[in-house]
């Protein structure tokens, strides 16, 4: 009966999506007036051990939930983590690993901005087993920089890419283009000139005016559409002369270095939210749920037990606009199956919303795959918005 028992568990436990683990540091040097994350300036020193015991603390509580599954991933971000110490990133990793399994070679990136003091630690976030970092370098370009109110130059950033390439082999830039007074030359240089360094990962936004932000109240002058329509045609050209595959709207690897944190966040798999103002995704048999920390870090530090998160089942009705608005973003799209896999509903509830995203152009598929189309990839809010309840 025991072993019976011990083989249903395994086989529940498979039918479950992968798991990983996103972590919080809400702190940075100075907002950016472009940045609508939950993210706060620094004022003195940062409480590093009292942030670290509360996201033990708050892993502790999710725990139950995900009892006997392995993380696929880690991911830490923010704000500015890299302000954290190693020996703080050291003591968090080693307290998940004795809590939580963590599957073998699984992948541990660390969000860094350039800087000289950030730089110096690499070394130390590798030694607490680090394996992948994410640069926020946005431009390489100094008056490009000083738009958009980052306290890093250009050669900052050059050096940051040079140093984390010495310490870790899988390395991602961060880039943004569309910004206030580019020409589509500085966005082609930025573009030339990270991929130019080796890295194994470029990602490339374009700046997003959001609410809540200096920007939308103090509105820059950005260039017009169909120019930013061109820099990101000539990121995409540019990357794939350089062997880049251009697998999510904006993501780019070289062969095997896909972010495969981001692609289980894009393949609706589940995430555990740790830290102020994290988010989460967790699956049970019969439902999805979805948990928010709450934001303000004095806050978290001070909460306890449930007061420190808000849950929700994700209703049924809901469930197909969730999966679509992660998994449409892949250019390679999903295997249909997927969509059943993840959420327990029939292909059928995606039927009606697929015909019409078919008939305009927006798709295409097969008997196994869904894929966006160019226009698909040019139109996705459009094409996303279909399958709204």
């Amino acid at each position: 009966m025991k072993i019976e028992l011990e083989r249903t568990n395994e086989v529940r436990l498979e039918a479950l999506p992968p798991l990983a683990v996103y972590v919080h540091i809400p702190w940075c040097v100075r907002k950016c007036p472009y940045c609508d994350f939950n993210s706060h300036e620094r004022v003195g020193d940062l409480p590093e051990d009292e942030y670290v015991d509360a996201l033990i603390a708050d892993l502790d509580g999710l725990l139950p939930s995900v009892w006997g599954r392995r993380a696929t991933s880690v991911f830490i971000g923010g704000g500015t983590p890299s302000l954290f110490s190693p020996r703080a990133i050291d003591r968090l990793l080693s307290e998940l690993r004795a809590r939580l399994p963590l599957e073998p070679g699984a992948e541990i990136t660390l969000e860094a901005n350039p800087g000289t003091v950030e730089a110096e630690r690499f070394r130390g976030f590798r030694d607490a087993g680090v394996s992948r970092l994410s640069l926020g370098v946005q431009s390489f370009d100094d008056r490009m920089l000083a738009a958009l109110g980052r306290i890093h130059g250009g050669d900052e950033a050059r050096r940051a890419v040079e140093l984390a390439l010495e310490h870790f082999d899988n390395v991602n830039v961060d880039l943004m283009y569309g910004l206030p007074g580019q020409s589509m030359e500085n966005a082609r240089a930025d573009i030339e000139q990270a991929a130019g360094f080796g890295v194994q990962h470029v990602s490339a936004y374009q700046l997003m005016i959001e609410p809540n932000t200096v920007f939308w109240s103090k509105r820059p002058r950005l260039p017009e559409h169909d120019l930013c329509a061109d820099m990101q045609l000539a990121a995409e050209r540019s990357l794939a002369a350089r062997g880049f595959e251009h697998y999510e709207t904006s993501a780019f690897a070289l062969p095997g270095r896909r972010s495969r944190h981001n692609l289980n966040y894009w393949e609706f798999g589940d995430y555990l939210g740790l830290g102020a103002g994290a988010h989460g995704k967790i699956s049970f048999a019969n439902r999805v749920t979805r948990h928010e920390r709450i934001k303000q870090p004095r806050e978290y530090l001070r909460a306890t037990g449930q007061s420190i998160a808000q849950e929700k089942n994700v209703p049924a009705a809901e469930l197909p606009f969730e999966f679509m608005l992660n998994a449409l973003r892949l250019n390679g799209g999903f295997p249909l199956a997927l969509f059943s896999r993840r959420t327990g509903l029939p292909l059928a509830a995606l039927e009606p919303a697929l015909w019409r995203a078919e008939e305009q152009g927006y798709v295409e598929r097969d008997w196994q795959r869904v894929r966006p189309t160019e226009r698909g990839q040019r139109f996705l809010n459009e094409l996303v918005g279909l399958f709204l309840p």
